[in-house]
């Protein structure tokens, strides 16, 4: 298994560089290569299995878009030939066709999906998150500010119970297309999940593995998403 993490310099907030870390305490043969700022992703060339990018600065976004976009064909191609990535926090908005926001940040997207995202920085929104995937129930955390519009509901990753969706409208949360999953969740997305988590290393070819401490992390899990599911629980951060 190889598993490529995009600019890990540019995107490395809110601890979502753990999801590789924990991919690769989970199948400790897996190889793990980072692409740094300016250097020509790996995928691009063939043989990774997973492409991760996880949350940055408004600054790292702008910089992550300028230096995908002259592949942005490739990008889109390989997203065609069922390249599989996992894209976590605000790296999702860039995917789209671009970033505003109410401080006059302007960052223009890959175009590759037909989405676009609003920012308003004095309008934090910090919620936790439940919802379902393929009859699992997933839990996260977001922390935006603002929200995604402009994406078909069919082409949602998660569907929401309780939190907030990819605006405050919709039913959904994330993009999904082929192998391309992108979530607004932030964290250790992995190690919250592990029914997820044993989901993606079986279509990365792992196999049904035993996670490291699964029982603890399966208990506090099924803790979480009990909690969460309490309607007596503000699902928003104050």
């Amino acid at each position: 298994m190889k598993i490529e993490l995009l600019y890990p310099e540019l995107c490395y907030l809110y601890g979502d560089l753990a999801n590789v870390r924990y991919l690769k305490k989970c199948c400790p043969s897996a190889e793990v290569v980072e692409t740094h700022y300016k250097d020509r992703p790996a995928f691009l060339d063939g043989g990774v299995d997973l492409v991760y990018m996880g949350s940055g600065t408004e600054d790292g976004l702008s910089r992550a878009a300028g230096a995908l976009r002259p592949y942005r064909d490739d990008i889109a191609a390989a997203i065609d030939r069922g390249q599989r990535f996992l894209i976590t926090g605000n790296a999702l908005d860039i995917f789209g066709e671009a970033v505003h926001s109410d401080d006059g940040l302007e960052i223009e997207g890959l175009g590759l999906f037909p989405f676009h995202s609003d920012y308003q920085i004095l309008k934090r929104v910090s919620t936790f998150f439940l919802g379902d995937f393929e009859g699992m129930t997933v839990v996260g955390f977001q922390c935006v500010f603002g929200y995604l519009d402009g994406a078909p509901e069919t082409e949602g990753l998660f569907t929401l119970r309780r939190g907030v969706g990819r605006n405050l409208t919709s039913k959904v949360e994330g993009f999904r297309r082929n192998n391309f999953m992108g979530t607004h969740l932030i964290g250790p997305l992995l190690v919250l999940n592990p029914p997820f988590a044993k989901y993606l290393l079986r279509e990365l070819g792992a196999g049904d593995l035993t996670l490291p401490f699964e029982d603890t992390a399966m208990a506090a899990y099924e803790k979480r998403a009990a909690e969460m599911a309490d309607e007596k629980i503000d699902y928003n951060f104050h």
